[in-house]
């Protein structure tokens, strides 16, 4: 095929050449010239080319093209050998047409884990409203690869008619994938003000999880939520023996401007870790308490200065001396 730029006709003689070095430079060259006429030389590359480390740098170069031909060849490569599938996949993510993803759906609910998860991670941020149903289906997958991908598409739809199944993956037993807990736990941040009450349970329970980022994870979505009923697991979480969930516990306590958190909130404004003294201060400025002064005035002398400026703020807000 010719064109009417001889610079592309040059970069398509090159990409058909015998010598695999120089096609490589062909693929290498493409970044620069970005031309559409030269996408269906490089899908093709990118499907039949003898070389796999030429398929893999195809595939990477076909990032970000969202042409039907290169959707389809991309996700075809995601049978090839590990070092295609793998940059097939990352491809795949930098998606941003919609439309695009319309051609991944089929690939979703594919047998094999590694297709289904890398589809389902495509598909995540196109917000594709046929990607529930398949989503859904992958939450009971035996690969904790496509659960998390799962998760994490529901998550950017804010599926309602998911949240039961996603409470169960954020509660479940410690025998499951911790990284699908910890997402699962996220993504209820879905839920409405109407909802909130059917997830409680399941994020109280995440509270409790053998792993600190899924405790983490439910203590920061209680504070989105604004669930006033879970004042007490999180104040209980101020206890954690990680300092980052006793972070995120006193974000959401913060928040929810629980006033009995004072004790606990005060404690943590002596605590080693200085982001945590920080969380605190900023919480107890915003519960609004008078009785978090004489805890907070002896705090403007901390050492670390984000948290002197916490502080600072926080007696403002109480109408204190700073």
């Amino acid at each position: 095929m010719n064109s009417q730029d001889p610079a592309v006709d040059d970069l398509l003689q090159r990409l058909q050449s015998p010598d695999a070095g120089v096609r490589r430079v062909a693929v290498l060259d493409f970044a620069d010239l970005e031309d559409e006429a030269l996408l269906p030389a490089l899908a093709g590359l990118l499907r039949s080319d003898p070389e796999p480390a030429l398929r893999a740098e195809a595939a990477r170069a076909l990032a970000g093209w969202h042409d039907a031909e290169v959707v389809d060849a991309l996700a075809a490569a995601l049978r090839d050998l590990p070092e295609v599938r793998a940059a097939a996949a990352q491809s795949l993510t930098e998606l941003k047409d919609p439309q695009a993803g319309a051609r991944l759906l089929p690939h979703a609910a594919d047998a094999d884990a590694f297709v289904c998860a890398a589809a389902l991670r495509g598909l995540k941020e196109l917000r594709v409203p046929g990607a529930a149903g398949p989503a859904m289906a992958a939450l009971r997958h035996p690969e904790a690869a496509v659960r998390r991908e799962a998760v994490g598409v529901l998550g950017w739809l804010k599926h309602a008619p998911a949240l039961p199944l996603l409470a169960a993956a954020a509660a479940a037993a410690d025998d499951v994938d911790a990284e699908v807990r910890r997402a699962a736990a996220g993504a209820l941040g879905l839920a409405s003000a109407d909802a909130v009450q059917g997830v409680l349970p399941a994020l109280c329970a995440a509270l409790r999880d053998s792993a600190w980022p899924v405790r983490e994870e439910a203590a920061t979505t209680l504070g989105k939520l604004h669930a006033e009923a879970a004042a007490p697991a999180l104040r209980a979480a101020m206890d954690d023996g990680y300092w980052q969930v006793r972070l995120r516990a006193a974000r959401s306590l913060g928040r929810l401007r629980d006033a009995q958190a004072l004790p606990v909130l005060t404690e943590a404004l002596v605590h080693p870790a200085g982001n945590l003294r920080k969380e605190a201060a900023i919480a107890l400025g915003e519960i609004g308490d008078a009785r978090a002064v004489p805890a907070l005035g002896p705090a403007a002398g901390d050492p670390d200065p984000e948290v002197r400026k916490a502080v600072r703020l926080a007696l403002q807000r109480l109408g204190a001396p700073s």
